[in-house]
């Protein structure tokens, strides 16, 4: 078998082949080699631990069964990202529809940001107080923006994927990526613009 261009370049293509044929060992390392990317992606698009957890279940169970048509046209890793988009975004809608979402259920801190877990282990109480605080602001202002503009915040900003990236995942342009990514910095600015200005 020819390996693509794009295989050639994924650091997952030997493990996905080897997933494709049965090796359940080799779809568990991919597992293991993505899960706190997807984990963090989908958290900061639901703000909620137990429906990351239940989706994290949906994203891994519907690549497993969707592996044989991968065609490795772009990396396995950029696949499961759409995989996790997909799902998530429907979610959101289905959730949206079903009820209003309250800021009580909003869980506290910015998963897998490591910045926040090193001040958070270093902070002294006060310290600690005040860094809960900017986690609530930050999650709440994210829930505001609409689900296509939090989608690109958390891959760019927080994932720190770059635009081509985000654009292939999501099937978009890149113009359209940076369009959405200047629309929901300013919405966020109005909204914490005291945060940045400390």
């Amino acid at each position: 078998m020819v390996a693509s261009p794009s295989a050639k370049v994924d650091p997952d293509a030997e493990l996905v082949e080897k997933a494709r044929e049965g090796d359940t060992c080799a779809f568990d390392e991919l597992v293991n080699r993505h899960s706190r990317r997807i984990y963090g992606l989908i958290y900061n698009m639901t703000s909620n631990h137990e429906d990351t957890n239940d989706l994290m279940q949906d994203v891994f169970t519907r690549a497993f069964r969707s592996l044989k048509r991968f065609q490795g046209r772009s990396k396995f890793s950029t696949w499961l990202y759409s995989v996790a988009v997909n799902l998530t975004l429907n979610f959101l809608k289905k959730r949206r529809r079903r009820e209003t979402m309250s800021l009580d259920d909003v869980d506290n801190g910015i998963v897998n940001n490591e910045v926040f877990i090193d001040l958070s282990n270093r902070a002294n109480p006060v310290q600690q107080a005040g860094i809960h605080e900017i986690q609530k602001r930050l999650n709440k202002a994210l829930q505001t923006l609409s689900e296509d503009h939090r989608v690109v915040v958390t891959m760019f900003d927080i994932q720190q994927l770059p635009h081509a990236e985000i654009s292939r995942i999501l099937g978009v342009s890149e113009g359209t990526v940076r369009s959405r990514l200047f629309y929901a910095h300013r919405h966020l600015q109005s909204l914490l613009g005291d945060l940045l200005a400390t």
